[in-house]
């Protein structure tokens, strides 16, 4: 009961849908670089992090197979529709990327790729109706139903994604300019997004008095 109650309110599944967004943009600035072929970073060869990444770009296709598996991620997560399979293709590509930053003890990064975990698992528990199933082996089991995001955050999720990477293939190389507008775009399409929710849900309360 406790779950439904959370799946259904209406702050928590607006804080889903913008977390979704927040965490599918995160892959697509290192994904694109991987995928277009590009050195992720300058460190040295020396250093033990330089020389692991360097080993990742010398493979070649792997190198740009990890860049589309990020971008896939991303893409699905902010399509909302898609969203469970982009959770669970996150959580597998983020749990590699967060040990190695334990492992190979990057400075600080541990903390950001820490708080992303905690993010993709708060999103596959939101998910988790659709797949406890997967569980219940030779059992019988049905999916709960739960009010899934409509059309219109999900036509912004596709902005959203077209977005990012016309903005970066326009600005590969200037991350500044990228960073810049990318974090206007996203203010201006949760402002849009919220003023659009809420003008809908004024309009179907006014119905209800005034039928």
């Amino acid at each position: 009961m406790k779950f439904e109650q959370l799946r259904t309110g209406r702050i928590n599944q607006w804080i889903i849908i913008h977390l979704r967004y927040l965490v599918g943009s995160a892959f697509f600035p290192s994904g694109l670089i991987k995928l277009m072929g590009e050195r992720f970073t300058r460190i040295s060869a020396d250093n033990p992090i330089g020389y692991f990444f360097e080993a990742l770009y010398q493979s070649g296709f792997y190198w740009n197979f990890l860049g589309l598996a990020q971008v896939a991620a991303g893409i699905l997560l902010m399509t909302q529709r898609f969203a469970t399979l982009g959770a669970l293709m996150f959580l597998a590509i983020l749990s590699n990327i967060w040990v190695i930053t334990l492992s190979l003890s990057f400075s600080g990064t541990w903390i950001i790729t820490t708080l992303m975990m905690v993010a993709v698992l708060i999103l596959v528990i939101w998910d988790q109706h659709k797949l406890l199933p997967v569980f219940n082996y030779n059992k019988a089991s049905t999916v709960k139903e739960y009010p899934d995001p409509d059309n219109r955050w999900i036509i912004a999720g596709v902005v959203y994604s077209i977005s990012f990477i016309v903005l970066f293939m326009l600005n590969p190389a200037k991350g500044e300019v990228y960073e810049k507008w990318l974090s206007i775009l996203i203010a201006l399409i949760i402002a849009a997004t919220f003023i659009i929710s809420n003008y809908q849900a004024y309009k179907n309360r006014k119905l209800a008095i005034h039928p």
